[in-house]
C-alpha cells in the first residue's frame, strides 16, 4: 500500500513567486521534500487518485518535423533535399549555464488551461514564439504523451509532449525573435534521421554538449518514425 500524504502533513519550507519547497510527512517523523511551482493546494503528492488521473501537465513540449519544400534559402546552412527534419533550438539553460540543444517548450498559461486542449494550445503558442512558425490547418498537430514527470525523486514537475508536422515553403520565416522573459536563443538545429541517430548514439550535440531528457525523446520520437 503506498502511504497517503495528507494537506495537513505537508509544511512549506520556502515558498517563492517561481519555486517553492514542502516537507512532507508520509509517515510520522518520515519526511521527503519536494520542489515545486505548484501552490499547495495543488500538489501532486495530495491529489486523490482521479485527480492523478486527470492532472494538466505544468508544461509543453514539442518535436516539430519540417517538411520544406526548397532548402536554398539563407536560413539553411545544408541541402537535404526533401527529407524530414528535427527542428530544435540552441536555449540557454541558466541552471547549466550553457546553450543546450532542446525542442521548443514553454510552460502553460491560465489561458491554455480554460481551452478545450490546453497542451495543444500552448504548443501552438511556444512554436510561435520560438520558432515564427505559425500553424496552418493542413499542418499535423497532436498530443504525443499527456503527462510526463521530469525528476520526480525531486519535484513533480510534469510535461507533456505535442507533435507538430508542418510544411514550409522554406526556411525564411524561422525567427526566435519572439523569445519572452528570460528566454535567450543562439539559433535552430535542423536534423536528418542520421544526424539525429548520430547525437543519440554519441550522447553530445554537434558540438560536445550534453543535453536534457527532453531533447533525447524529441530525437527518439524522430529517427524511430513514430511521427509519422
Amino acid at each position: 500500500m503506498r502511504p497517503i500524504i495528507k494537506k495537513e502533513n505537508v509544511k512549506p519550507l520556502l515558498e517563492t513567486r517561481f519555486l517553492n519547497v514542502y516537507d512532507l510527512q508520509y509517515e510520522e517523523g518520515k519526511h521527503y521534500f519536494d520542489a515545486s511551482r505548484k501552490p499547495l493546494e495543488q500538489l501532486t503528492a495530495i491529489k486523490s487518485d482521479e485527480e492523478f488521473l486527470n492532472a494538466t501537465p505544468d508544461a509543453v513540449t514539442c518535436v516539430v518535423v519540417l517538411k520544406v519544400s526548397d532548402l536554398t534559402s539563407t536560413n539553411s546552412t545544408s541541402d537535404h533535399g526533401a527529407e524530414p527534419l528535427l527542428l530544435l533550438t540552441k536555449e540557454y539553460r541558466y541552471p547549466t549555464g550553457q546553450f543546450l540543444l532542446s525542442p521548443p517548450a514553454g510552460l502553460l498559461d491560465a489561458e491554455d488551461l480554460s481551452c478545450a486542449e490546453p497542451l495543444l494550445s500552448a504548443a501552438r503558442r511556444e512554436i510561435l514564439e520560438e520558432t515564427g512558425i505559425s500553424l496552418k490547418e493542413s499542418d499535423t498537430l497532436k498530443v504525443i504523451n499527456p503527462l510526463l514527470f521530469s525528476t520526480p525523486g525531486m519535484t513533480d514537475e510534469s510535461n507533456g509532449l505535442a507533435l507538430a508536422v508542418v510544411s514550409l515553403d522554406n526556411l525564411d520565416d524561422l525567427t526566435q525573435e519572439g523569445a519572452v522573459g528570460s528566454e535567450c536563443f543562439d539559433g535552430f538545429c535542423l536534423l536528418t534521421k542520421a544526424q539525429a541517430l548520430d547525437i543519440l548514439k554519441n550522447g553530445r550535440d554537434a558540438d560536445g554538449r550534453f543535453y536534457s531528457v527532453y531533447t533525447w525523446a524529441a530525437l527518439m520520437y524522430f529517427v524511430t518514425d513514430m511521427w509519422q
